[in-house]
């Protein structure tokens, strides 16, 4: 087992008909929370990191520790860069050996995304690391204070997007959002299915907390192959720290350390095991 790139389980995901877990990362123990739980389960996951987080997480200390901790699990495990912002943190990541990358420039004009995306493409190319991207806009924020109105992904468009560009994967907008869903979400099944009628790439799922089990089973039957959780680890390994803290007179770093790592653990079995589809 090993440091794998993206589209190999990509690939595998859509030969049994279900989807990988995308596990966002901010420290040592949401790490090792998130592989011991890939490991138990003896199923690949995505180890990722957005740019956003690297002003609390410097992608200098959590790349190598990202990659290292993939190259020396029991499982294979591909290791990401999300929502990339700018050409040179695309560049940063994959010189610590990132097996993926994404630079977001949904908010651009068509043909702007297109352009840029095309140059990241060729970038990767040099290492062979898997390229996502995305069309239409994802509502939420990805760490910011700007909110971003959900635009769904146009199919017609999605199929030109990924036919010029040369992308692996495509992430979509479906009524999805970025961090914690004030209601249920009510996600547009009718423009996935005909995106997924349209493309022949994999298709990625971001925002996934807060979606029901059952919209995650039918988005994966109609073409979802990654999904992303984020919020859900952060908060998880925050409670856990804090209801450990509230539990005893005076806390010790390594039986925190240890609770955070539970806190992470829990919440990815939990996900890798509607993500299975089995």
């Amino acid at each position: 087992m090993s440091l794998v790139t993206m589209k190999n389980l990509l690939q595998r995901a859509e030969e049994n008909n279900c989807a990988v877990g995308a596990f966002s990362v901010g420290n040592m123990e949401m790490v090792m929370g998130a592989v011991k739980a890939a490991e138990e389960l003896r199923t690949p996951i995505v180890l990722q990191i957005a740019e956003k987080r690297l002003q609390n997480s410097p992608l200098t200390l959590m790349g190598p520790m990202m990659v290292n901790a993939a190259k020396h699990a029991g499982v294979d495990i591909a290791v990401h860069l999300d929502h990339g912002l700018t050409k040179r943190c695309v560049a940063e990541a994959l010189s610590y050996g990132f097996t993926s990358v994404m630079l977001d420039r949904s908010l651009l004009p068509f043909e702007e995304n297109v352009k840029q995306t095309k140059e990241i493409v060729q970038m990767a190319s040099a290492t062979q690391a898997t390229v996502e991207a995305e069309l239409g806009v994802v509502g939420g924020n990805e760490g910011d204070t700007e909110e971003h109105k959900i635009t769904c992904t146009d199919p017609a468009m999605a199929r030109d997007f990924c036919e010029r560009t040369g992308i692996d994967a495509l992430a979509v907008a479906i009524g999805n959002a970025h961090g914690n869903y004030p209601v249920s979400p009510e996600l547009r099944f009718d423009v996935l299915e005909e995106i997924y009628h349209t493309v022949d790439i994999p298709l990625v799922l971001h925002g996934g907390t807060g979606i029901s089990d059952e919209q995650f089973r039918r988005a994966i039957s109609l073409g979802i192959r990654k999904i992303n959780i984020a919020t859900a680890s952060f908060d998880r390994l925050a409670q856990a720290a804090q209801h450990y803290c509230d539990g005893c007179n005076k806390p010790d770093y390594f039986t925190l350390s240890s609770e955070m790592v539970k806190g992470v653990y829990e919440n990815v079995i939990k996900h890798i095991l509607v993500f299975n589809n089995r």
